[in-house]
This record gives structure tokens, sequence and C-alpha cells, in this order.
């Protein structure tokens, strides 16, 4: 369990099962208060650059080391298509235009919910972030499919790939077998 008091009146929180189709909650034992624990969004963008698509690889954890497109979790109050667009700043020293959602990810037993924009840059100079070891452009052929961060990583990938097939790529065929 992750929180062990209430947050209104410091009482215990206990695991109780309070409607048969629903996950167990966090319950107070003294004042009843539910607490949900409410999942963490997250936003990012992919984009192409004469053709190939920019990775950066992760100077944080989790994944330290591992490749990522830029993104991350959106402040409270913070609109995801402006949270996308920081991020792709902050990373990359990339302003960018939103063109269209890509998608959203979640998976059962993560507390992130990615939304994923495709993107088209429109100022700046690519730069690696403080959070980032070193960003690379990457053809089909040269995206490190073993060195992802995450399954969200791939799936938008995949996604972006299909759906937008940047003209780099367009130029050989799409091979649909990849190794994750």
């Amino acid at each position: 369990m992750e929180y062990s008091f209430c947050p209104k009146c410091g009482g215990s929180l206990a695991s109780k099962q309070l409607k048969s189709f629903e996950p167990t909650r966090l319950v107070c034992i003294r004042c009843g208060f539910i607490f949900f624990l409410d999942p963490k969004v997250a936003a990012g963008t992919l984009f192409t650059i004469k053709g190939k698509i920019p990775l950066l690889q992760r100077a944080i954890e989790p994944s330290y080391g591992k490749w990522v497109f830029p993104g991350g979790f959106v402040d409270r109050g913070e609109a995801i298509q402006d949270a996308a667009i920081r991020e792709t700043k902050e990373e990359l020293q990339l302003d960018v235009c939103l063109l269209s959602l890509l998608n959203v990810y979640s998976y059962s037993g993560s507390p992130i919910v990615l939304v994923v924009y495709a993107a088209e840059v429109i100022g700046g100079e690519l730069n690696a972030g403080d959070e980032c070891l070193d960003v690379q452009l990457c053809s089909l052929q040269m995206i490190p499919w073993q060195r992802l961060a995450f399954p969200s990583t791939s799936d938008a990938l995949r996604d972006y790939i299909s759906r937008f097939q940047p003209q780099e790529m367009v130029e050989r065929p799409l091979n649909k077998k990849f190794s994750t």
C-alpha cells in the first residue's frame, strides 16, 4: 500500500472492496473518507526532422539510458496540449505545433496515462536538454527497438510510423515484424 493515513483526519487507511465490480479502494477506518488513487497523465510528441524521428536517451529514472520520444507529466491545471509542447521544448529545445492526436496509451498495473500527439517543428535547434544523455535522429532501421524505455514508447512509434509514414521511411518497405 502506497499510503497509510487519511489526508482528512489522519486515521489509518484500509483496503476495502466497496462495490463488487470495482477495484479495492483505500478507506479511512475513522472517518470513512475514500482515498481514490487517480492516474497520472503524461503527454508527448512524435514528429520528424528531415524524414527521421528524434529520440532522446533518458538521463533520469525510470529507464535511465533507454530511448524515448519527448514527453513528461502534465502539471495540475496545465492543458495536456501545453504540456506536450513544453516537454518537447525542455527535452529537445524545439518549438512544435501539434497536428493531431496520435493515441492515448494506458496499461493494466500502470498508473500512467500517456497522450501522444503528432507534431511539426516550427522553431528552435535540436539539442539534448538536461534530462537527456543524448539525442539522435533515427530512420526506421536505426530505431533502437530493444532499448526503448516503455511499452508506450514502442506502441506510439509503431502507430506514428503506420499512420504518418515519414517520407524517408516510405522509400523502404515497412517491415511489419518489430522486435520489442
